[in-house]
């Protein structure tokens, strides 16, 4: 059967352009690209971004912050429009000094502000490495004077260190420790703030008072006072007091938490010579001695924070006893017994005899229990060897008892009084200390006997 089809062939095909090809697969990688792009912004794609940046400064800083989490996209766009100069002056508010006018309410406001724009920062800059992440910070607030440590005229009377501490410890917040060393030796390098700290521990206290100030304001107000944990607050003073020899750390100590003057601020270096200082003066201190005491400063040992005490004691020379039995008293039971011991085992009786006399004294006059003072002394006689040391130190402290009492008695009677009549009052307070705590031991000893 004859077929009627046509020919039966197949016809060669067109050789095709390599080249045409390679371009029309990478046109149609951009174009993927470019959408996946656009898909990222969401609706946000059909807005110019001039209108995007206007509708930016409509919304509540944490609302930008919640977005920033949207996309990549989204992120490097933020990013940008925190450059722009109506960003700066979205963001970056500065009325750093107006609390004073409108009272608290306004300073409690721009505090919030600047630690929703930490977690704008934080969330921004997430994929970025620490070191980036702090060149960008650094150039978005290196305009702000009051964010550094010699920039406001009026420190005492600027909310600027405040802000760039809470805005800081939201922005590290969860970082590891090595990232936070960065921070710290990045902040170092900003302030010259090493420098700085060698002029005021090298000079002499008081010769540097404006400098002290600033040092003190910055340490507290940007690395140590908004932390929630302990554990955080003790890395950032380590981080100030660790690469300093043990007495230059006292006397840092003394800048950052010592007492200072009502009237300008400025440290007040004589406060715990001249005479008996209160509670008040030696908080800062104590709880700063506290935080290196406790297990969570783990690059402190119990010698090392005896030792700073005992360095403390004598800045910027030795301290009236009362003093330093009330800080000691302040500082918690573990810090004064250990304080306590390390005297005990070096064979100064007779000057942890006086110790014990001006703790029963403190606690007469801030009317603590007198137990606690007889109770550590019980303590303490555990600590020698041998029956003789402790019946010696027992000598000692009725020796010191009545020492204190005859020359406070003699100044008493040579009428140099002052306004207060402070000589009389002391020695009341002595004659009464000494009646409690012997009370308190005739009750000890009844108690066990029966």
């Amino acid at each position: 059967m004859t077929s009627t089809a046509g020919p039966s062939y197949t016809p060669a095909p067109k050789p095709k352009s390599r080249h045409s090809g390679r371009r029309c697969r990478r046109c149609s990688n951009a174009s993927d690209t470019d959408s996946q792009s656009l898909s990222t912004l969401g609706y946000f794609q059909t807005l110019p971004l001039e209108i995007f940046q206007m509708v930016l400064n409509y919304l509540p800083v944490k609302d930008i912050s919640m977005l920033s989490m949207v996309s990549k996209t989204i992120s490097n766009r933020l990013i940008n429009y925190i450059s722009t100069p109506s960003g700066n002056r979205r963001l970056l508010l500065q009325d750093f000094h107006n609390q004073e006018l409108s009272g608290k309410r306004e300073g409690s406001c721009i505090l919030e502000h600047y630690k929703s724009l930490g977690l704008l920062f934080k969330r921004c800059t997430l994929l970025l490495p620490t070191k980036d992440r702090l060149k960008y910070m650094h150039k978005i607030l290196s305009e702000v004077s009051c964010f550094k440590l010699i920039g406001c005229p009026r420190p005492l009377h600027c909310l600027g260190l405040q802000c760039y501490g809470v805005f800081l410890q939201i922005l590290t917040a969860g970082w590891d420790e090595l990232e936070c060393h960065r921070v710290f030796n990045f902040l170092c390098e900003l302030s010259n703030l090493p420098r700085k700290v060698q002029i005021v521990v090298s000079s002499k206290p008081g010769s540097a008072r404006k400098l002290e100030l600033r040092i003190r304001l910055y340490c507290r107000s940007v690395l140590l006072n908004h932390w929630i944990h302990r554990s955080d607050s003790a890395f950032w003073l380590t981080r100030i007091l660790k690469p300093w020899p043990m007495v230059n750390q006292a006397r840092l100590l003394y800048i950052i938490f010592g007492p200072v003057s009502s009237l300008d601020g400025h440290v007040v270096w004589q406060k715990m010579i001249e005479g008996p200082t209160d509670e008040t003066s030696l908080k800062g201190l104590a709880d700063a001695i506290k935080l290196l005491y406790d297990t969570e400063a783990r690059e402190w040992t119990a010698d090392d924070v005896i030792s700073l005490v005992d360095e403390l004691s004598v800045v910027p020379r030795e301290w009236l006893m009362e003093n330093n039995a009330r800080l000691l008293i302040l500082s918690g039971n573990n810090i004064c017994f250990t304080f306590m011991a390390s005297k005990a085992v070096n064979g100064r009786a007779v000057e942890l005899a006086r110790l014990v006399v001006f703790l029963a004294l403190v606690c007469e006059k801030d009317l603590y229990c007198m137990d606690w003072a007889v109770k550590m002394m019980q303590k303490v006689c555990k600590v020698f060897s041998t029956p003789g040391e402790r019946n010696y130190f027992l000598q000692c402290v009725e020796n010191a008892f009545a020492h204190m009492i005859m020359d406070m008695l003699q100044a008493v009677l040579s009428g140099d009084r002052d306004e207060e009549d402070s000589s009389f009052l002391n020695l009341f307070h002595l004659v009464n200390a000494q009646a409690n705590f012997h009370k308190e031991i005739l009750y000890l000893t009844m108690r066990s006997n029966s």
